[in-house]
């Protein structure tokens, strides 16, 4: 169905990117291509000082290390970008980049936050140049004593 797909992994459940992860595989065509991405947002600068000095390095390698452990995992071959900045922007940037048509995301519970400041979801939608995606489907209805206790958050 679709040539290349961006992944965008927040910082939601490990549940949620697998979810995501299998929709990706499922849609992608033979040949096609999957980008797994994860922004990481930016920080303000005046609080960098307060920081260790490769704090970004470190923060970009250990996100690219879960993210390939959790596709190899799953037998998903795809390529992991991680970037710093803001997220609705990366987003939309790296699927001009690779001329993906479609980016694929999930929603979350709505908050204040979404009211006064719009999500990253509703950004996205209004400047992606391809289709988008949105996964709707909430963790919470996967909850149940087994899945608590092997889903944990993958950031």
């Amino acid at each position: 169905m679709y040539r290349t797909i961006i992944c965008g992994i927040g910082t939601g459940s490990r549940q949620t990117a697998i979810r995501l992860l299998r929709r990706a595989a499922a849609l992608a065509d033979e040949g096609g291509s999957i980008v797994v991405m994860h922004v990481i947002e930016n920080i303000p600068r005046r609080h960098l000082t307060e920081l260790p000095e490769a704090f970004e390095t470190t923060a970009i390698v250990d996100a690219e290390k879960k993210l390939a452990s959790l596709c190899k995992e799953m037998g998903i071959l795809a390529t992991i970008e991680v970037r710093i900045g803001i997220a609705a922007s990366q987003l939309v940037s790296v699927a001009r980049e690779k001329s993906a048509d479609l980016i694929l995301l999930s929603s979350h519970v709505t908050d204040i936050t979404d009211y006064v400041f719009s999500s990253i979801v509703d950004k996205v939608v209004r400047h992606a140049g391809c289709s988008v995606l949105i996964d709707r489907r909430l963790d919470h209805a996967y909850e149940g004593a087994a899945s608590q206790a092997e889903d944990m958050a993958l950031f």
